[in-house]
């Protein structure tokens, strides 16, 4: 089950499977995936939370339907990450609003892949990232040989991939794969904090600078600064960076509406 609320222009996205460790079956991923892609189109939105109830955030892929089938054909798995968990990575990385990972406890496989594709990450003091599929005898699907060296690099991502050992928030924070470590009663409220602090800024602004941020690691120099270029062609046209300049030679604060 997901909770979904829209709350002072942050949209709020609950996994609610606590039995379950939060681990997500095809269609919760599917839901998932959907709920991204609306936050991303509604203007009314203007960031984005994902968290979790219970003692874990995602235990990863729902794996208790059963083993696989015996009439699979060769394509058939790639079909499926592609279609599916891949799919679900990659509408975080394109959501056009920020998106937060409040990570409360375990978050296991395409789980940490998940928070791993947000823009930031706040981690409850209890969680705990892992790599979990070396322990399947699997590869790292979700995105997760993409993320990772590009979070922290090559060398690290190999130890917590080749391992699959439990890594705490705080070691999480040391390795720069959380933006801050919390309390776990205070969790909520600092994700409140920082998702209307988005909500208040200039969305297309943030838009477009995640889109340069992401696009950089896979770029080469003269392409990412020609993009950045554009960009700021592109954002000087909105209400938002006229009311930025204005408010600074005027000597207020600025006061943004998302457009």
């Amino acid at each position: 089950m997901i909770l979904h609320t829209t709350t002072n222009h942050v949209s709020w996205i609950t996994l609610n499977r606590p039995e379950a460790m939060n681990a997500l079956t095809p269609d919760q991923r599917d839901h998932l995936i959907r709920l991204f892609e609306e936050a991303s189109a509604d203007p009314a939105v203007r960031a984005v939370v994902i968290t979790a109830t219970g003692k874990g955030f995602c235990a990863g892929a729902d794996l208790r339907g059963g083993g696989p089938p015996t009439d699979r054909v060769a394509g058939d798995v790639a079909r499926v990450i592609r279609q599916g968990a891949q799919r679900l990575i990659t509408a975080i990385l394109d959501c056009e609003k920020p998106v937060i990972a409040a990570v409360n406890g375990t978050a296991a496989g395409i789980g940490a892949h998940l928070a791993y594709a947000c823009d930031l990450v706040i981690a409850a003091e209890s969680a705990r990232f892992i790599e979990v599929f070396v322990r399947r005898g699997l590869v790292p699907d979700g995105a997760g040989a993409y993320l990772l060296p590009r979070l922290i690099g090559p060398q690290r991502a190999k130890e917590l991939m080749f391992f699959g050992d439990a890594l705490t928030a705080a070691d999480a924070g040391r390795l720069g794969l959380v933006n801050r470590v919390v309390p776990d009663e205070e969790l909520e409220k600092t994700a409140r904090t920082w998702a209307e602090r988005l909500a208040g800024g200039p969305t297309r602004s943030i838009a477009l600078t995640k889109q340069l941020v992401n696009a950089s690691l896979d770029t080469d120099r003269a392409t990412a600064l020609t993009a950045e270029a554009n960009a700021q062609e592109i954002n000087m046209t909105t209400a938002d960076a006229q009311e930025g300049v204005a408010s600074f030679v005027e000597r207020r604060g600025p006061e943004f509406h998302g457009r």
